[in-house]
């Protein structure tokens, strides 16, 4: 049965909590406390963000982290504009000075000088220091860092250091309940009750194959895929090929496996 929704603001992400986590997010955005946010894949992280920046009337940056960023990504550089060099900020120094949201999304994977970048942003000082321009910018009260990562891919390599993690407040996320999770995925695609519940159905099976013979189990992302397929009208089978088990795994044994569940679920 989905659950009843409140009214809903079409200007604000649709996000559809599971605790208090709006509640913690408008207290640390209140008291200039950074957030750090952990969870698997397509569990509803960037969601949340989008939702309470909306809702609390706030300018997001959203930085996704990867391999080659760097702290001058961040932070801006020096460009050549018709023969003159200007200036030009980066994400992270735009939302200081604007006193917006930065959301480092998977900041894990960035390269090490960022760390060095954002412990003064993450205690008393919230300071932002330009060393290619000498200016030291004082976070004002509007401003709010936020990270996230995945601690199931996380090695040797990849780890977040505990000094830099106590920085932050943490919420952990997980797969919603299903009664959520239907109530979530026909929010957002309009499939009728009967098959999303089906879906869900379908993912905490698959769900209990993780660890074993997955990486991750199935997230409500690509359920929502795959309601958005079957809502267009197209077959069952098609559209859980294309966005569950392809996405998933390459290994043709699990596909197999994932193959059989289906059957199981839906006969």
């Amino acid at each position: 049965m989905t659950m009843n929704m409140p009214a809903r603001d079409l200007h604000v992400p649709f996000y559809q909590p599971t605790g208090d986590e709006c509640t913690l997010f408008e207290t640390a955005q209140n008291s200039g406390l950074p957030l750090l946010l952990k969870g698997p894949t397509g569990c509803g992280k960037t969601r949340y963000i989008e939702h309470m920046a909306a809702r609390t009337g706030r300018k997001l940056y959203t930085v996704a982290c990867h391999d080659d960023l760097s702290a001058a990504d961040l932070i801006g550089r020096y460009l050549l504009r018709g023969g003159e060099t200007d200036w030009v900020d980066g994400p992270l120094t735009r939302a200081v000075r604007e006193g917006a949201i930065c959301y480092l999304d998977e900041v894990v994977e960035a390269r090490k000088d960022v760390t060095v970048v954002l412990h003064p942003l993450t205690d008393n000082r919230r300071t932002l220091m330009i060393d290619r321009t000498g200016e030291e910018l004082q976070a004002p009260s509007g401003f709010m860092l936020v990270a996230s990562y995945n601690p199931g891919y996380q090695n040797v390599l990849k780890r977040m250091k505990p000094s830099t993690r106590q920085r932050f407040l943490s919420i952990t996320f997980g797969f919603p309940d299903p009664t959520t999770e239907i109530a979530v995925i026909a929010q957002e695609t309009g499939l009728d009750d009967t098959r999303v519940t089906s879906l869900v159905r379908l993912a905490g099976h698959i769900r209990n194959l993780s660890g074993m013979d997955l990486e991750e189990g199935v997230s409500t992302r690509l359920l929502i895929y795959a309601a958005m397929l079957m809502k267009t009208g197209m077959n069952v089978n098609r559209a859980l090929e294309a966005a569950i088990i392809e996405p998933l795994t390459d290994d043709d044994d699990i596909k197999t496996a994932l193959r059989d569940l289906i059957t199981v679920v839906y006969g």
